[in-house]
């Protein structure tokens, strides 16, 4: 029973625990809860209140921000009135600056207008003087406006003409002395590159024989020899008192080789007879022949020049047996053809077109013999019959400035022509013999009547007359010439040609004092 007692006192209680326990429990939830209202309800008061006095604040910024901004404004436009204000007075500165400028234009328009008139009246004044003078004029000299204007007009005409002359021949003579000193360095240049050897071969015309004994058997019986020797070889055989030599003579140097290396080969084989002389003959014909074709073909292939006709390669090596005051024609043509390249060359024209040229400028020579003329005229014409270029025949025509000169190879292969010639030692003549021969020249032209001074030049192929322009009148002057030139026909003997060009001048000398 206490148990039960016990057990129900101890329910009660512990039913009064959990209750009691559960009591204090809700009475601290609501002092807390309490506690946490009455802690939002200060922190709210304190957000507002400090929301409400960032509001304050704000607008306190803004209307500061605003006052500022209208006292900018205020300074701002304050200024811009300053600046009206300025410009204002300046406007009307500029505008009563411009009014006293116009006044002062009026002014100066106003004397323009006085002065104009003035001058105006001065024209009509000085134009009533002029006609007054003009006709005053027109009496004293009897001329009309139109034959005065044209008498001026010529004077003024006649005044250019003298200047623009003077400055023509000073232009020239400054292009003459450069033209001049560029050629010499030119050929200069050229001659220097192309060593030649300068000695050259000499055709003999002689032939040494054994023994006297051999002259008869050379004449044959009754000269039957002899006449069937010059009959094929058509040379003349000089056999006199001069011992060990047999003389061949003929103007034609093949002929005379021919007839040369014939005889030599009959004396060395020793059966000499008509006969065997028409076979002797007939075969070293044909070697010359070849030999002749043979030197035209190296001379051609040594100047690189392609293309000859066979004719024409036959006639250059006929100039092997050709010279020129012992300058052997057929190397003198080879040295032109070099010499003729390099210019061409230097001075930008084609150096194969003047080569061609130089090689061939003197076949004219290998066939004077045959033809008449001289050979610059024999040597063109044989090169236009075996259609060589324009250029080519012109420079064999015009190589000794004969012709007007048409193309410029013409003067390079005669320039070249000249320094092949007159370098040292090309021609061996001796230096009495030259001197003597040219002194003869001038002296033979010196005898003339009228002639002043004379000059051979271009080694005695040429000769340059002076003649007195009072004694003697244009057909004298031609006279002379061809009388010179007769003169050296009749007197003289030499090779090729020699022209004589005669120079009549008037000279009239004032001294302005």
């Amino acid at each position: 029973m206490n148990e039960w007692i016990y057990g129900i006192a101890g329910a009660v209680l512990g039913s009064l625990g959990v209750w009691l326990v559960g009591f204090l429990t809700k009475t601290d939830a609501k002092t807390k809860a309490k506690a946490l209202l009455d802690e939002a309800q200060r922190n709210s008061e304190n957000t507002l209140k400090e929301t409400e006095l960032r509001v304050k604040e704000t607008q306190l910024n803004a209307k500061a921000e605003v006052d500022k901004l209208r006292n900018e404004a205020r300074e701002a436009q304050h200024e811009r009135e300053k600046a009206l204000d300025k410009r204002k007075n300046q406007i009307d500165q500029q505008a009563e600056d411009l009014r006293k400028q116009e006044a002062i234009v009026q002014q100066t328009q106003n004397r323009l207008k006085t002065k104009l008139e003035q001058a105006n009246q001065r024209s009509k004044d000085l134009e009533e003087i002029y006609d007054r003078q003009q006709q005053q004029l027109h009496k004293i000299t009897g001329l009309s406006k139109e034959e005065a204007t044209a008498r001026l007009l010529k004077l003024l005409e006649d005044d250019l003409a003298n200047e623009v002359g003077s400055r023509i021949i000073k232009h020239e003579q400054q292009i003459k002395e450069t033209c001049e000193e560029k050629a010499r360095e030119i050929l200069i240049m050229a001659t220097q590159r192309f060593a030649a050897a300068h000695t050259a071969e000499t055709t003999t015309s002689t032939v040494d024989i054994p023994n006297d004994d051999m002259k008869g058997r050379i004449i044959g019986r009754e000269g039957r020899n002899i006449r069937s020797f010059e009959k094929e070889t058509g040379v003349d055989l000089i056999i006199d008192d001069t011992p060990g030599v047999v003389i061949v003579s003929a103007f034609d140097p093949v002929r005379r080789e021919i007839a040369r290396q014939s005889l030599e080969k009959l004396i060395d084989d020793g059966r000499i007879h008509p006969s065997r002389i028409e076979e002797i003959v007939k075969h070293t014909t044909g070697e010359i022949q070849t030999f002749m074709n043979r030197k035209g073909n190296e001379a051609a292939l040594e100047v690189d020049v392609h293309g000859l006709h066979p004719r024409v390669v036959e006639l250059l090596g006929r100039l092997h047996f050709r010279t020129s005051y012992s300058q052997n024609v057929l190397r003198h043509s080879v040295e032109v053809s070099f010499l003729s390249g390099m210019i061409a060359e230097m001075i930008g024209l084609d150096g194969d077109l003047a080569r061609r040229c130089g090689l061939l400028h003197d076949i004219g020579k290998a066939a004077d013999h045959e033809m008449e003329g001289g050979h610059p005229q024999i040597g063109a014409d044989i090169l236009k019959r075996h259609n060589e270029g324009a250029e080519v025949v012109h420079a064999a025509l015009g190589h000794h400035d004969q012709i007007l000169i048409e193309h410029p190879y013409t003067v390079i292969v005669a320039a070249a022509d000249a320094c092949s010639a007159s370098r040292p030692g090309a021609r061996r003549e001796s230096l009495e013999r030259y001197v003597k021969r040219m002194e003869e020249l001038e002296a033979i032209a010196l005898e003339m009547h009228g002639v002043q001074q004379a000059f051979a030049i271009q080694a005695g192929r040429e000769l340059r007359v002076i003649i007195s322009s009072k004694d003697t009148d244009d057909l004298k002057a031609a006279k002379v010439a061809r009388d010179i030139a007769d003169a050296f026909e009749e007197r003289l003997t030499y090779p090729g040609e020699i022209k004589v060009t005669v120079i009549r001048e008037s000279r009239f000398i004032e001294v302005a004092k």
